[in-house]
């Protein structure tokens, strides 16, 4: 399915304005991708290599993702001008990552290790997965940089960041807060965006499987999303890194009313695109009690309410309190943020205090996490996605 129609950004235009910039800091640096083997991760390897770097080195627990983005790799162009290219399953929090941060010097160090669904949030175990990942394994990069500093550090956030209701997105603030703190120490940059279209483990990515395992399609007839292409998440990430001061978190150029799409319509559209007639049914015991038949063209699909924790019917990319900026590029804007002045070590002691305590709950680190966020709304439902079709 063309995502395109969704949105009309065109993020080459920013990329050839800049092309000499971009030449000059990736031509023949060592660069340093962690949770490269995502989508978002992948796409933006393949833009970066574009530019010619020297070394790539790419590290993401997911080994048969990186064993899939190198044979994507080596089966396209890419790799063909001999870089040094090595692609490392190894964890951001252990050990064996130091040995790979100290064994050269990085002229650029870019990070996609995230968790990146709200679906991740259900219980004080998964909310710890989710808070070591995404702000712990923030800390540990940050703390190696001040080391050994890059020339350009970027890691990547989310539109759930701007007035979170999510644990995640509030994971993400958090993070953006913790580059912040490093902002003059050395060169720090983020970006905040939209829905990965049909990105792994998105629900859209789901509306595929379901085809293919003839199970019915399911949604929220209320939420609305900003959407980009892959290709352009990783064009969004390419820019963010370079453009523009240390401290600036990037955007792209969607209006809020305009360029925000209901999942619902979305999962019409991509039946139709099938050549299959939506059939609306009203609960999920119905939607997987359907008779398919081959000779049919009818598809059922669920639409339901939002009643799960953490979810806002829509997303913004900034606050009317945010200085931010839309003028400077043609596809981007950016928010001109201040230093924050924040102890590692503290917000460390603050969440392993929770987490080895017996006795503590969800809303415990919820409450850690307001102290460093406190535009945090987090409203508890007692469900989770993870209830869902």
């Amino acid at each position: 399915m063309k995502i395109n129609k969704y949105n009309n950004l065109d993020f080459n235009v920013d990329i050839e304005l800049n092309s000499i910039l971009l030449t000059k800091q990736i031509k023949d640096k060592n660069i340093l991708i962690i949770g490269g083997a995502g989508t978002i991760g992948s796409n933006y390897t393949k833009q970066i290599l574009k530019f010619k770097p020297y070394k790539v080195i790419i590290v993401d627990t997911n080994e048969n993702g990186l064993t899939e983005l190198t044979r994507d790799l080596r089966s396209s162009d890419s790799l063909d001008y001999g870089p040094e290219y090595i692609t490392y399953p190894v964890n951001l929090l252990s050990d064996t990552f130091n040995k790979i941060f100290i064994s050269n010097e990085w002229h650029i160090v870019a990070n996609f290790s995230a968790h990146k669904h709200v679906r991740s949030e259900k219980d004080k175990i998964s909310v710890e997965a989710l808070i070591k990942n995404n702000v712990f394994g923030a800390i540990k990069l940050l703390d190696l940089c001040e080391v050994y500093p890059p020339n350009y550090f970027f890691s990547v956030s989310t539109d759930k960041a701007a007035n979170p209701v999510n644990i995640m997105g509030a994971s993400k603030s958090l993070m953006e807060k913790l580059i912040l703190s490093r902002k003059d120490n050395f060169r720090v940059s983020t970006a905040r965006f939209a829905n990965v279209a049909f990105s792994n483990g998105s629900l859209l990515d789901g509306f595929i499987y379901r085809l293919k395992k003839t199970q019915p399609l399911s949604c929220p007839e209320d939420i609305k999303r900003f959407f980009v292409t892959p290709e352009q998440s990783g064009q969004i990430c390419l820019l963010a890194t370079f453009l523009g001061d240390t401290g600036n978190i990037f955007f792209p150029k969607l209006d809020f009313y305009k360029d925000q799409i209901f999942f619902k319509d979305i999962a019409l559209d991509f039946l139709k695109e099938k050549g299959l007639e939506s059939v609306l049914v009203d609960s999920e015991k119905l939607a997987k009690e359907f008779k398919f038949s081959k000779y049919s063209k009818k598809y059922p699909i669920y639409f339901f309410k939002t009643d799960t924790s953490g979810e806002k019917t829509y997303e913004e990319f900034y606050t009317e309190e945010e200085n931010y900026d839309t003028d400077k590029h043609k596809t981007l804007g950016f928010i001109k943020s201040l230093k924050v002045e924040l102890s590692f070590k503290q917000v460390e002691k603050d969440f392993l205090d929770i987490f080895n305590k017996p006795n503590s709950t969800k809303l415990d680190i919820v409450n850690v996490i307001k102290k460093y966020v406190p535009d945090f709304k987090h409203v508890e439902t007692g469900k989770n996605l993870d209830q869902k079709m």
